[in-house]
């Protein structure tokens, strides 16, 4: 494609794997999250997609707690890449839209052909309609991301999907008028193979059949289609199908072939036309929709319990019943819950002829989490084509949108295997006309109104029978009692008994008592109730002996490798080789499957390739293995030594007393990649933590969490913080070196402090300080003094704190360590502020501003700057604080911690509203809330509630204020912060006497006071 200009224009391809060209070169549009970003923007051009809904696409239901953060960063990624980023992916509100022309993207592209086609065909010229419908198929090259774009894309993706195998069927059914025939009847297999059920399509290959001169062919198709109807869903074609099979059998003269008509030669149907594709910018689904699973042709028993409920459904279905059908199938795991009920659904699917739903609620899928109320409403109204934009983000309004969408319809709604009550409540019909049924593996008895069907184990009879279905009547009636033995032993549990059913099957010569004397041993009856496993590793087997020696070593050690993804420099490490020959290893097992590629540049395994891997090692191979491990520990404790001097200037570098990592390292010459590594291998380094334990590395324990917890830290991830430091810990008193020991304890405290563990962060920092005091180790003394102090400041006990802060002080001038300063300085400005010593307070807060002039720490800059801040409120200076915090906020961006982001916000709404600017009050407020919760620090969070509640009584909200007080008030005394826990009492105090509730607001003030006279400091201005 050209612009006007005659250069060379931008173009997308989404109906496949993704695809972007600027001209005739192909764009690197980045890894998964950029792609799937990017993916569902297009899917929806030009209208605005909310970053919520891009949270939803990317990681399904379980979002980092960064991921809008991930989001946004991903469309600046996108921006770069993209020639002319800024103008193709353009922010609008709370979201983000593409703005693209036709010509510019397949789908607009596709939409465009069909538009032409009906128009086409509307005017009579079929000829034009045969050629636009032929363009737009050709567009498509497969699923959308390749069928890989998560749970939301691919919900997203039923609706399109029906309108490119209607505009197939369309297309060769004109074709079939305009006199073809033969040619036909590939392309008609084809699509066949891919829908053997869709009867429509069996029609058009019958008529092309008669047509070809082949009518017993075409009646043998309609023989084939009435059996598969018939095993499969126990039903006849439809009366448009028989109605053509009679036609044929009596050879009636009105489906005699139409005069050939001469269009332009027709290539065969592209191939993309038979895969299953999807997206989200369709309009409408089929007229009838209908998702419910298969239903199994050998379903066998359960005949009262499927009585039971198909009289429940008709019984509950008469016209004059006012509320809609709740019934309820519970049982254990494995029981035949969901076959049973889609057995059931299938013989009532007459009743509900406008769609039969069905949505896995995944309660109980074993390592994945469980459907969100909010995502299957997403999936449930697009299925009944309700366009993205069109779906509200909050799940009360995905609700009410749901129930006015079946307003007046019949419908059939299966939710299968559903966790508990709240997943199923929000789904729920509001008026008479549909049915829905709930499977479950524990009884709900919050669901009222439903009528329960609990299913057990099968009885012998029908265990019998289905075993019977399975191995045939020949097998089992040859061992009768073995037989009847192995039902009992698989607990007439279906599922059981399908799996030695299929165990027998693939292993012809066993016997069925061979079976049942190994299911006779308990120890290993689970193990032998399970099917797959064995062939799965027979099959990686024959790839790994099919390698030469130095692949099967490579591949066994990359078995070792702790992260979920792996890349060439860690590659390099763990083989100790260069990076060329990593890259060579990784493509070669990439190439014969062993290995999956997310993205350029990162290879991973599958689960149980991963497990294959680790089973190859032994006694043989220990000192290779142990090697590698100690090789691939210093690779990561070098790259993020290297990196941490990159995002904190200023931190001390410490001899190690290990040896360097000599290879080549990644890029990280700058913040932005060095953050970006961390990122990725965020998973990777805590893994690597773990498996330097597990192997008895000790000092590379220590050393490799000092270095991951500056970047814990300064993420906001506390509890991996504390986690990894209490391994490190651990780990010096093993190897019995004090150093370590005390700069581990030291750094243990940090973690207690942000996580409210007070008084075991005094008890490990002080124990760290008596270390180095003995040692001599006066970096750590210092640091350890500071967190002592930061630690008694936020207990309230101000008054010793002092001593621990100037002490620090003293240390870290002698030493020279300007960071480590500022840091304390900070402390200090806290403690005086709280201390109502306000002055003082400004005082240590301009002097670390001073020293982050000469250190450029970013976050610690914010952080000074808002102590100034706070200490101008305390001195009623008010437009210095919004000075200040001005700076503070130019300062932050999505890589900010968000609890400090968050702090930097509350104070700005309450500055902005002394100053009588509540333009600026409201756009702080909320956004400071969500990310204090988001911080993970319940002492940030309860600060930030406090400033928010104080905003909010200011303007007579007293009930939003009570609210917000009260929950600071729960952290705080949780953790014993006292200043905010006075403050809490305070603010409550205000709101219960303004909602006239004096006595309690009598209590509150009274709670106040005596804590801030603990404290020694005066109460707080709350006005």
């Amino acid at each position: 494609m050209m612009e006007a200009d005659g250069q060379p224009g931008l173009r997308f391809d989404i109906l496949g794997p993704l695809q972007g060209w600027s001209g005739s070169s192909r764009l690197h549009l980045g890894g998964a999250v950029q792609e799937r970003v990017l993916a569902t923007l297009l899917l929806e051009p030009g209208r605005m997609v909310p970053v919520t809904r891009l949270v939803e696409s990317v990681w399904d239901d379980v979002p980092p707690t960064t991921a809008a953060h991930q989001v946004r960063k991903a469309v600046a990624h996108l921006r770069r890449r993209i020639p002319d980023g800024n103008d193709l992916i353009i922010t609008d509100g709370p979201g983000y839209r593409v703005s693209v022309g036709e010509e510019q993207l397949d789908l607009i592209e596709f939409g465009s052909h069909l538009r032409s086609a009906a128009d086409a065909v509307h005017e009579g010229r079929v000829g034009d309609a045969v050629r636009a419908l032929r363009h737009a198929l050709a567009l498509w090259r497969g699923p959308v991301l390749s069928g890989t774009g998560g749970r939301v894309i691919e919900g997203a993706a039923t609706a399109l999907e029906e309108r490119r195998l209607a505009a197939a069927e369309q297309y060769l059914e004109l074709r079939l008028g305009l006199g073809e025939a033969g040619e036909l009847i590939a392309d008609l297999r084809d699509l066949i193979v891919q829908h053997p059920m869709r009867e429509s399509l069996r029609g058009l290959l019958m008529l092309a059949l008669y047509r070809s001169g082949r009518q017993a062919e075409a009646m043998e198709e309609y023989r084939k289609v009435r059996e598969l109807l018939a095993e499969e869903l126990g039903i006849d074609p439809g009366p448009q199908l028989t109605k053509l099979y009679e036609g044929i059998l009596r050879e009636a003269p009105e489906l005699a072939a139409p005069e050939p008509v001469a269009v332009p030669p027709q290539p065969i149907t592209p191939p993309a036309v038979l895969p299953a594709a999807s997206t989200a910018g369709a309009e409408t689904p089929a007229a009838t929709p209908c998702t419910l699973p298969h239903d199994l042709s050998d379903f066998t028993g359960r005949h009262e319990e499927l009585a039971t409920l198909l009289h429940h459904i008709k019984a509950r279905n008469e016209p004059s019943e006012w509320y809609t059908p709740l019934i309820a199938i519970d049982g254990m795991g494995g029981s035949g819950k969901t076959s049973l009920a889609v057995r059931a659904a299938r013989q009532a699917a007459d009743l509900f002829p406008d769609g039969q739903l069905h949505i896995d609620l995944r309660g109980y899928t074993p390592g994945e989490p469980s459907v969100t109320p909010s995502s299957a409403l997403d999936s449930l109204l697009r299925t009944l084509g309700t366009p993205g934009d069109r779906i509200p983000d909050d799940l009360e309004g995905r609700a009410a949108l749901w129930r006015s969408t079946l307003a007046g319809r019949r419908v059939l709604l299966l939710l299968d295997n559903a966790m508990d009550v709240g997943q199923v409540l929000p789904l729920l019909p509001a008026e008479p006309g549909c049915l829905v049924l709930v499977t479950s593996r524990a009884r709900l008895l919050d669901l009222d109104g439903a009528e329960w069907i609990s299913i057990g184990p099968m009885s012998e009879d029908d265990g019998a029978q289905l075993l019977t279905e399975m191995l045939g009547e020949a097998r089992v009636a040859a061992e009768p009692k073995a037989s009847a033995d192995l039902v009992e032993l698989c607990g007439r549990l279906p599922l059981a008994l399908r799996i030695v059913a299929a165990r027998l099957r693939n292993r012809p010569r066993w016997t069925v008592q061979y079976l049942a004397d190994r299911l006779h041993d308990e120890t290993r009856r689970l193990e032998e109730l399970s099917a797959g496993e064995r062939s799965v590793a027979a099959t990686l087997r024959l790839s790994y002996q099919a390698m030469a020696e130095e692949y099967r070593t490579s591949f066994r050690l990359l078995g070792l490798h702790p992260g979920t993804v792996i890349d060439v420099h860690s590659t390099a490490a763990l083989l100790d080789m260069d990076t060329h020959d990593a890259e060579s290893v990784l493509e070669r097992l990439l190439d014969v499957h062993l290995l999956e590629q997310p993205e350029i540049g990162l290879y991973r395994f599958h689960d149980l390739v991963r497990n294959f891997a680790q089973s190859q090692g032994g006694p043989a191979t220990e000192e290779v293995d142990a090697q590698g491990v100690e090789q691939l520990l210093g690779y990561y404790l070098t790259v993020t030594e290297e990196a941490c001097q990159v995002l904190f200037p200023g931190r001390k570098r410490s001899s190690t007393g290990l040896p360097p990592y000599g290879g080549e390292l990644p890029p990280l010459q700058d913040p932005e990649r060095a953050s970006a590594w961390f990122d990725r291998e965020h998973g990777s380094l805590l893994a690597a933590v773990a498996l330097s334990e597990r192997h008895g590395l000790d000092r590379h324990t220590v050393w490799l969490t000092r270095n991951i917890v500056f970047q814990l830290n300064a993420l906001g991830r506390f509890e991996d913080f504390r986690h990894l430091s209490q391994v490190a810990v651990k780990a010096a008193r093993r190897v019995q070196d004090l150093a370590l020991l005390g700069a581990s304890l030291s750094s243990l405290g940090i973690a207690c402090w942000k996580l409210g563990h007070f008084d075991e962060g005094i008890e490990v920092t002080s124990e760290g300080r008596d270390i180095a005091v003995r040692l001599g180790e006066k970096h750590t003394e210092a640091h350890s003094e500071s967190t002592i102090g930061l630690l008694l400041t936020v207990l309230g006990q101000h008054a010793e704190a002092l001593p621990h802060l100037e002490r620090a002080m003293a240390l870290e001038q002698e030493l020279d360590i300007p960071r480590s300063q500022a840091e304390t300085l900070t402390i200090l400005s806290t403690l005086y502020e709280q201390w109502g010593r306000y002055g003082e307070a400004a005082t240590a807060a301009r002097s670390a501003l001073e020293i982050h002039r000469q250190v450029d720490y970013r976050s610690n800059r914010v952080m000074a700057l808002t102590d100034l801040a706070f200490a101008h409120v305390g001195l009623g200076e008010y437009e210095d604080a919004r000075t200040c915090l001005e700076q503070a906020r130019g300062l932050c961006d999505e890589a900010s911690p968000p609890g400090d982001f968050a702090l930097v916000l509350a104070l700005s709404a309450q500055v902005a509203q002394y100053l009588g600017c509540e333009g600026d009050v409201s756009s702080h407020t909320e956004q400071a809330l969500e990310l204090a919760e988001l911080s993970g620090s319940p002492t940030r969070q309860a600060k930030v509630e406090n400033l928010i509640g104080r905003v909010h009584r200011r303007r007579h909200d007293h009930e939003r204020a009570m609210e917000l007080h009260s929950h600071a008030y729960e952290l705080a005394a949780a953790i014993r912060y006292r200043a905010e826990e006075a403050r809490a009492l305070g603010g409550m105090a205000r709101a219960a006497r303004a909602l006239g509730d004096t006595v309690s607001a009598a209590k509150h003030e009274a709670a106040a006071a005596a804590l801030f006279e603990v404290m020694g400091a005066p109460p707080y201005n709350l006005d």
